[in-house]
């Protein structure tokens, strides 16, 4: 029987300057033999950086190959006319242990006139923040480009940033154009456009391991930033127990948050898109017809498009994200 089937991948590591370790402490990733693991693409088709299926008779298969060979049926037809054989989204887990660079991504027009490459707008769910722990988002003061620059010639770009005391749980969407950095001590899911287009615009003077700065993008950022202020940057939600809540409608993805402890039988015939769960917390049985898959913290399925009943079974109280294309199929 060789029908589609929730598929699993392995995580692809990536040693960081900022990295951490809990990635592996927590989630129990074995990301030897890097030093520190900063970020693990548990779900990707960027690139050469592609993912590849550990479980069923796909494992081994990159999952660039699947979408050619079942098409809408793995996606979503709406999809796979839009995408091709490119996957629409990147799925990451990130761990700091020092701040990340400050920094901005460009939205799709530019990148595309720029790099022939998607934007990048993403969204963090917080997993776990040490005690004090911060992030920047956005500005903390009207700003134009004019009095920025000044801000960063002058040394102070720190001081007109908006830092955000940060605790686990807490939602951050994260459009194109926005300013951002993440701190020390978090541990975060990152939801993604499909592209790695980052604008570094200040590093806190940090140096790699052969004493040479990292390269800044001064003149490329300008062009990109958003100068809006904006009133709040975390993004609200109310927690609900056995019930899926939405903390992100946008224009690239959609996510909810499932917090559950007893059965959940999800229907998801009224969308024409893939679904992915990555799982937060707990571990869970994904059942389906034809058999079963068990997703714990940290690991992703993907629920092929063609797939249209599940049922979601928790072995210990669970929390997932649930995120699919935003393509209704009455559009």
């Amino acid at each position: 029987m060789n029908d589609l089937y929730p598929l699993k991948f392995k995580p692809i590591f990536k040693e960081k300057i900022w990295g951490g370790n809990k990635i592996h402490t927590v989630f129990g990733m074995d990301y030897s033999p890097l030093a520190n693991c900063g970020e693990a693409w548990v779900l990707s088709g960027y690139g050469d950086e592609v993912s590849v299926v550990s479980n069923g008779f796909l494992a081994e298969n990159q999952l660039d190959e699947l979408i050619e060979v079942y098409m809408g049926d793995l996606v979503g037809e709406s999809v796979y006319e839009k995408y091709g054989f490119k996957f629409p989204l990147l799925i990451k887990i990130l761990n700091s242990s020092d701040w990340l660079s400050i920094q901005v991504h460009p939205d799709d027009k530019l990148a595309e006139n720029r790099h022939n490459d998607l934007g990048k707008t993403e969204m963090w769910y917080i997993a776990d923040a040490e005690p004090g722990a911060e992030l920047i988002s956005g500005f903390n003061q009207q700003m134009d480009s004019e009095l920025y620059l000044s801000n960063l010639e002058n040394g102070t770009l720190k001081e007109i940033m908006n830092y955000e005391k940060v605790q686990k749980g807490d939602v951050y969407f994260i459009p194109a154009g926005r300013v951002h950095a993440i701190g020390p001590g978090l541990l975060l899911f990152e939801i993604q456009q499909t592209s790695d287009l980052t604008y570094r615009i200040y590093d806190f003077d940090r140096v790699d391991d052969k004493g040479n700065p990292r390269q800044l993008h001064t003149d490329l950022a300008l062009d990109a930033l958003d100068f809006t202020r904006h009133n709040t940057y975390k993004t609200k939600y109310t927690p609900a127990f056995n019930k899926t809540v939405p903390i992100v409608e946008s224009t690239y993805f959609n996510t909810g948050l499932m917090h559950f402890g007893t059965t959940v039988v999800k229907d998801y015939s009224g969308i024409d898109s893939f679904v992915i769960l990555q799982c937060a917390e707990g571990e869970c049985v994904i059942e389906y017809e034809g058999g079963t898959e068990t997703i714990k913290a940290g690991e992703v399925l993907l629920i092929p498009a063609i797939m249209e009943t599940i049922r979601i079974v928790p072995v210990v109280e669970t929390k997932l994200l649930e995120v699919y294309y935003p393509q209704n199929k009455t559009n």
